[in-house]
């Protein structure tokens, strides 16, 4: 008598640790790509300044005004006189004419205040820091320019011939000026651009830097 086959058991996926029980190690989900991996790059802006001693500055000098000007209104409200300032301030303005000298020059420092907290307010300031190119949304990362222009210099002097270098970092445009006591000063101003196009790449920066290289003899002693 034959007995019949016992049936095949069931198939379990194969889990993994924190994979997908579906696939398991190895398989083509293992290849497939992250959603992070193909979101665009954030727009880098440059830094604000916090610019605490003029937000300081300012602060004091509307409160002590106010508040000035709020104990002379108080004291008029109680039946006594008006401050000898105020009086004549009041009095100023409704006797001098417009065209009179103080007036015009009390005018002109009011507009220069103005101008100056609003170019203070619409600009990022930070001059110093050069933004880096952000890797992660939710890092920024910045580069002080003196920093830049220290491992530059470090790069430049390794170039072979190189004397002395002087390097100068700006927001858009690197400035060297270097010395070299031998060897060809084209040879030289060429391997010193190979060298700081590739340090700059290394720096990460945000925006790109122009790269302008002047290569001189050292002056002869007398």
């Amino acid at each position: 008598m034959t007995t019949p086959p016992e049936p095949l058991p069931a198939h379990e996926p194969t889990r993994t640790r924190g994979g997908d029980p579906d696939f398991p190690s190895g398989s083509p989900s293992d290849d497939l790509p992250l959603l992070d991996d193909a979101a665009p790059a954030p727009r880098v802006r440059r830094f604000w300044s916090v610019r605490r001693i003029p937000a300081a500055v300012l602060a004091a000098l509307v409160l002590g005004g106010a508040g000035l000007l709020l104990y002379d209104v108080a004291a008029v409200r109680a039946d006594r006189r008006a401050m000898a300032w105020r009086r004549e301030l009041a009095d100023g303005l409704a006797t001098r004419p417009l065209d009179d000298t103080w007036v015009v020059v009390g005018a002109a420092v009011a507009v220069v205040l103005g101008l100056w907290l609003l170019i203070l307010a619409s600009t990022p300031g930070l001059r110093a820091v050069l933004p880096m190119r952000r890797e992660h949304a939710d890092v920024r990362a910045g580069l002080d320019r003196e920093a830049a222009a220290l491992a530059l210099r470090d790069r430049a002097m390794e170039v072979s011939g190189v004397q002395s270098v002087r390097v100068r970092v700006g927001r858009a445009k690197v400035a060297v000026k270097a010395v070299s006591h031998f060897r060809a000063l084209d040879e030289v101003r060429a391997d010193v651009e190979t060298a700081l196009a590739a340090g700059v790449d290394e720096l990460a920066l945000a925006h790109p830097l122009a790269l302008t290289v002047r290569v001189a003899r050292p002056p002869r002693k007398a």
